[in-house]
């Protein structure tokens, strides 16, 4: 039969951590750790963490007295697993009913695979959110897909579609390839899944697999108020990364770095208009250098001309033809169709 060790990394999330590890112990895989992480909370986590600790055997607590950032506390947990497949779980998140015996077993009937990841539910404001992707789309016939690596690679593009809390890996192959990166303090799981994916098929499970909170205290959410650029230039460093060190491992990977390293360009530009259409010219003026800098072919691509014109134009006039354009497009009745043409749905896209 085989085993998982969860490794749940905390800081000041000790109001969700009973929640989060009474989930994974009670898992339906009779061989599961968890190994608690307590990166020096100044909150109530090593009450809660030592009171988890003393009624299940299966718990153990470690506690850092000085902080020592996320990266650090994931790599510890990395290395103190051993059991046949691990997770790190975020404190304040937590897995559904059957995500690891689904996730272990995928991963039992395909030994080529080194990660599985599935669907996620979103808890935002008291309520449960399912969110759309690549993921959501798959046939909810079959219980999971296995892809060969660089199918992966090219499916997720610019951005990362893995959920972290639905993602177990491979112990050993995890140990081969190694920790996650210092200086991809806000991109180390992106690049992580794409060093997997360069050296092993990846898992699907067609399933939701974990909660993951959405709340005022994510790191994610604060690191984003920051703006766009910091994002972007966390995500150009991953693939950067990635390249140098798994560039060997892949057939024609200058061509594999041009298409990602353009996808992302492209998304650039999408924030650099967005910028410009609400005045903040020297934002966009930043994000559109970087873009290309990034990828100096985008010089002849529709994002970039498209651009320039709104620039051309100014952005006053490019408001008020936006406003003139809004004014004539057909109006929406709200019983699901729109008067003289159908009505399309389109969507966007640590601790």
């Amino acid at each position: 039969m085989s085993s998982a060790d969860v490794v749940v990394p905390c800081y000041r999330y000790g109001l969700f951590l009973k929640e989060c590890v009474e989930s994974v112990l009670a898992q339906s895989v009779p061989d599961v750790r968890v190994l608690i992480i307590d990166d020096a909370s100044p909150d109530c986590t090593a009450d809660v963490a030592a009171d988890l600790a003393r009624k299940d055997s299966r718990v153990t607590l470690w506690r850092h007295t000085t902080n020592q950032g996320h990266i650090q506390t994931y790599n510890e947990g990395i290395e103190w697993a051993s059991a046949d497949y691990m997770m790190i779980l975020s404190a304040d998140d937590y897995l559904l009913p059957g995500a690891l015996d689904r996730s272990m077993s995928l991963m039992d009937s395909h030994p080529e695979v080194g990660f599985t990841f599935g669907k996620a539910l979103v808890f935002h404001d008291n309520e449960i959110e399912r969110p759309t992707g690549p993921v959501t789309d798959a046939d909810s016939r079959v219980p999971w897909r296995v892809m060969r690596g660089l199918e992966f690679i090219d499916l997720n593009g610019s951005g990362n579609m893995v959920c972290t809390p639905t993602a177990v890996v491979r112990t050993e192959l995890q140990k081969r390839l190694g920790g996650y990166r210092a200086e991809l303090v806000h991109s180390g799981d992106l690049e992580m899944w794409l060093r997997f994916a360069a050296n092993a098929s990846v898992g699907i499970v067609g399933e939701y697999q974990a909660v993951y909170r959405r709340h005022s205290r994510n790191m994610s959410l604060g690191y984003r108020a920051k703006g766009w650029l910091p994002d972007l230039v966390q995500r150009k460093a991953a693939f950067d990364c990635f390249f140098q060190t798994c560039g060997d491992a892949l057939p024609n990977a200058p061509e594999l770095r041009r298409r990602l390293l353009r996808s992302l360009g492209c998304e650039v530009l999408g924030f650099a208009s967005e910028a410009f259409n609400e005045n903040e010219t020297e934002i966009s003026d930043h994000l559109s250098a970087f873009a290309l800098d990034m990828c100096p072919e985008l010089k002849w691509s529709l994002p970039w001309l498209k651009l320039n014109c709104k620039r051309y134009v100014g952005a006053r006039m490019w408001r008020a033809i936006g406003s003139t354009r809004r004014e004539n497009q057909p109006r929406h009745d709200g019983s699901g169709s729109c008067a003289g043409t159908q009505c399309i749905p389109r969507s966007r896209s640590q601790y």
